[in-house]
């Protein structure tokens, strides 16, 4: 990381306090300018946090690391005599919360993971849709506006994406996940705090989000840049591979509805000033299961004509939850 840059991390905590006015032109700050912020003393038990860890790396030895290998000699990555860049460097498994679970669907999850797994879900829910309503406070909107519009008429959707990116002989050959903006709402990561990996693009160069414990890191993904107008930025980020270490990644996505219809809140939208896209939000998903990993600015122009989206090259599938 540069000298003269500082990575935002907000102590929740604080709002409770004298610094609760601060504290929030950080996180006004860090979704003007980052798209990213680290949360400390956000509520979840530590110790939850820690069984978690434990338990997924456990899960990835035992049932996953033996896949990925498998994986690699499939698609010839046991060398990597030349750089790749249409396949990840990651293992990777999904589960549903809303508005439909999966967990019991899930093979090879011991009880104890699956319980850990479904509080710590319903607990990050909960924490979106404080973080949710900390953003309408900055952006002046009612109490609520963010959580209704991502509703729609089903709820919104929640899953979360459970990630190994395990050692890599030749980490300058592939990325562990390449670089991307998230289609949706708001991406609540748990790290590993000891390896690092992921990055963000800020100002046209690639910062580490540092590695804290027991912290969070959210940032925010396409839904939330159409409905501020583009005050608030989602921002590309990568994982990169390391040599040593198996890097725990359990990232959490709050996302719109499918049928929620996703437009730019009418006060944020300046006289004469140019108007991001409305749509409906598995619309925009669509497009973006083909198009993750490129940039997100066609993707807007796309879903102002929808017909032009067949000029985008579909590269890629992505789970959407």
């Amino acid at each position: 990381m540069e000298k003269n840059i500082k990575f935002p991390v907000v102590d929740l905590s604080k709002l409770n306090g004298e610094e609760r006015d601060q504290t929030m032109a950080l996180i006004d700050d860090a979704c003007q300018n980052w798209g990213f912020f680290e949360l400390l003393n956000h509520g979840i038990p530590y110790d939850l946090m820690d069984n978690i860890e434990r338990m997924t790396k456990e899960h990835y030895k035992k049932f996953m690391e033996q896949k990925f290998k498998e994986m690699l000699s499939s698609k010839n990555l046991d060398t990597l005599e030349t750089e790749v860049e249409n396949v990840d460097w990651e293992s990777t498994f999904f589960l549903h919360h809303l508005p439909h679970t999966n967990l019991y669907d899930i093979p090879d999850m011991s009880d104890e993971y699956r319980a850990a797994m479904k509080d710590f879900g319903k607990r990050l829910e909960n924490l979106a849709e404080e973080l949710l309503d900390l953003l309408c406070e900055n952006l002046g909107l009612e109490k609520g506006y963010l959580k209704k519009v991502f509703s729609g008429t089903k709820g919104p959707t929640f899953g979360t994406k459970v990630s190994n990116y395990p050692p890599c002989p030749k980490p300058e050959m592939i990325k562990g996940l390449r670089a991307h903006t998230d289609a949706g709402g708001l991406i609540l990561l748990f790290q590993d705090d000891k390896i690092s990996g992921l990055q963000l693009l800020k100002d046209g160069v690639w910062v580490d989000v540092p590695p804290l414990k027991h912290s969070i890191v959210i940032n925010l993904g396409d839904q939330l840049e159409v409905i501020t107008n583009g005050k608030y930025k989602s921002i590309m980020h990568r994982v990169m591979t390391q040599k040593e270490g198996n890097r725990m990644s359990i990232a959490s996505f709050y996302n719109p509805g499918s049928d929620a219809e996703i437009s730019p809140a009418p006060s944020l939208v300046e006289k004469d000033s140019d108007e991001y896209p409305s749509f409906v939000f598995d619309d925009y998903m669509k497009l973006y299961a083909g198009v993750k990993f490129q940039p997100k600015e066609p993707r807007f122009e796309a879903m102002k004509n929808v017909a032009a989206t067949t000029d985008l090259n579909p590269v890629a599938t992505v789970e959407t939850f």
